[in-house]
C-alpha cells in the first residue's frame, strides 16, 4: 500500500532526517580538492563575511544576536524546502513511501552519508549553544570590523606574501590554529586546578 504522507507530517520527517539531505548536499563543498585551490585575499575576505552581510536584515552594517538566530532559522527553512523538492519526485505537494524511500534505492543515502548527517546536525546544534551561552559578549558584530580581521588572518597566512593561499598555507594556519586553542585549554585547565591563596594569617590577639 502507497501510503502518501501530507506535507506537515512530510516536513517532520525531513526534519528528523534532515542531517542526511544537508550531508548530501553540504558535504561536496569541502573536498580536499577546494582545498587545494588557491584563494585570492578577495575571496577569503568574503567567505568569511558573506554569512554577516546575509543575516543583517536591516542593513546597518551590524548584525545583532536575533538577526543571526533568524538567519539561521531561515536557511533551516530553505533547506528543509529544498529536501521536500527533491524528494517529492512528481511535484504533487506530498512525498510517498516510494518517493520517501527511493534515495536508499539509488545509493544516496548509506550508512556514510547518515554518519556524516548526524555529525552536521551536531555542528549545527553546538553552534547554536555557543551562540547562546556567548551572544551577549560575541553580538552585535560589526561588519566592518569583521573584514578587517579576515583581512589580517589572510596577511597572516599568506607566508609567501603573493596575495593567494595555497592548501599547504591554509593547512598550516589551520594547524597553528588548532596549537594555540590547545595552549589556550590547557592554560584555563591549569588555571582550574591551580592550588587556591593561603589563607591570610589571623591577626595576633
Amino acid at each position: 500500500m502507497n501510503k502518501t504522507l501530507g506535507g506537515i507530517a512530510a516536513i517532520a520527517i525531513l526534519t528528523v532526517f534532515g542531517g542526511v539531505a544537508v550531508a548530501q548536499t553540504a558535504a561536496p563543498q569541502r573536498p580536499a580538492r577546494a582545498m587545494a585551490q588557491p584563494v585570492s585575499q578577495a575571496d577569503f575576505v568574503q567567505r568569511r563575511v558573506e554569512r554577516l552581510r546575509a543575516a543583517d536584515a536591516d542593513r546597518d552594517g551590524t548584525v545583532t544576536a536575533e538577526e543571526m538566530r533568524a538567519a539561521g532559522q531561515a536557511k533551516r527553512a530553505e533547506r528543509r524546502a529544498a529536501m521536500f523538492d527533491r524528494l517529492d519526485a512528481n511535484k504533487d505537494g506530498a512525498i510517498s513511501r516510494a518517493e520517501f524511500e527511493a534515495p536508499r534505492a539509488d545509493g544516496q543515502r548509506g550508512p556514510r552519508a547518515e554518519h556524516a548527517g548526524r555529525g552536521h546536525r551536531g555542528g549545527m546544534h553546538r553552534g547554536a549553544q555557543r551562540m547562546d551561552r556567548n551572544g551577549e559578549g560575541r553580538f552585535p558584530v560589526v561588519i566592518a570590523e569583521a573584514e578587517q580581521k579576515a583581512t589580517e588572518a589572510f596577511a597572516r597566512l599568506d607566508a609567501n606574501r603573493d596575495g593567494t593561499l595555497t592548501g599547504e598555507e591554509r593547512r598550516a594556519g589551520m594547524q597553528a590554529r588548532r596549537a594555540e586553542m590547545r595552549e589556550k585549554r590547557q592554560e584555563r585547565r591549569e588555571q582550574r586546578v591551580a592550588p587556591a591563596a593561603s589563607p591570610s594569617t589571623p591577626a595576633s590577639e
